[in-house]
Parts: structure tokens; sequence; C-alpha cells
């Protein structure tokens, strides 16, 4: 996936079976945010991805979405309800995280209203070595939009837990 370039439309159902299409969130800023139910790091980032909706609530959506091979509906559904988010995206095969170039849970990309991938990377600065954030880079780049602006900082490396691609 490109940075600056359009993002391919995708589908995918929810943990209670609803379809999602990326193309029905148009006009908005989506941050996908590649997830997991078992990964502290993507537990992590949610409480921070959550505080950050909650101030801007109906311009930006987080797509979680679940593409470890590894975890059950089950587990998926409870993590979810544990951490406060509405829905989480069930990508089997891992395919949308293919398509994605995703290596990790989490690993954010944000999508400008017109569908254009335009940061990519860490949800913050937080790493094994640092661990407490002193950039929010997934909020920068959302401020930076609902600007009219691009983000200063259009990509990072992810870290936290590598998605399991087979079981």
């Amino acid at each position: 996936m490109r940075l600056n370039a359009p993002v391919p439309d995708f589908v995918l159902p929810d943990t209670t079976g609803n379809i999602h299409r990326l193309g029905d969130y148009r006009g908005q800023i989506v941050v996908i945010n590649f997830w997991s139910a078992e990964c502290p790091w993507s537990a992590r980032a949610d409480m921070n991805l959550m505080a950050s909706m909650n101030q801007m609530p109906g311009k930006v959506v987080v797509l979680a979405i679940a593409s470890n091979q590894n975890e059950a509906m089950g587990e998926i559904y409870e993590a979810m309800l544990q951490r406060g988010l509405k829905f989480v995206l069930r990508d089997d095969g891992a395919r949308v995280a293919s398509l994605f170039g995703a290596e990790t849970t989490p690993h954010a990309f944000v999508i400008d209203p017109g569908g254009i991938l335009r940061y990519r990377g860490a949800v913050d600065n937080v790493t094994f070595r640092s661990r407490t954030a002193t950039r929010w880079y997934v909020e920068e780049a959302i401020e930076a939009l609902l600007a009219g602006q691009l983000p200063k900082i259009a990509e990072t490396q992810a870290y936290g837990c590598t998605i399991v691609w087979q079981v």
C-alpha cells in the first residue's frame, strides 16, 4: 500500500456478522488499526485511540481489524467488550492485513476523507525501550488532516506483537 495513494475498498464482517465496507466511511477520516485480543501493545493502543476519538466525535472512525489467525471469535468479542470498542472486524485469512502490508498489532493506517492513505505506522512513539509516549503519531496525523494539511510525519515503524498468519 503506497502513501498518498487511494486505498482499495474491502469488505469485512464484524463480531456480530454485520458487514462493513471501507467505502461506507468515505467522507470521514478513517483509522485502520490492525488489532489483537491477546497483545498487550494492542490493548494499550486501544485505550489511547479511544480517548482521542472521544475528543473528535463524528469526524473520525476507527476500524479495528483482527487478523491474527489464532484468535477465536469469542476471545475477540470479549476483548472488544473489555476495551469499550463498538465493533471489531474479522479478517479471516489475513487478506486485508496482507493488502496493507500490516506486520504487527497495533499497526495503524490513517486515510483521509477522500480515501487516500496519509499515514502508516505506530500509534505513538512507545517502543520496547521507551515505555512512555511523548508523541501520538495517529492523533497528529488526524489533527493535520482536520486542519486541511498533510501529516508532518507520514510514516513510522510499527511495533507490537507480530501478526499470526497461520494457526
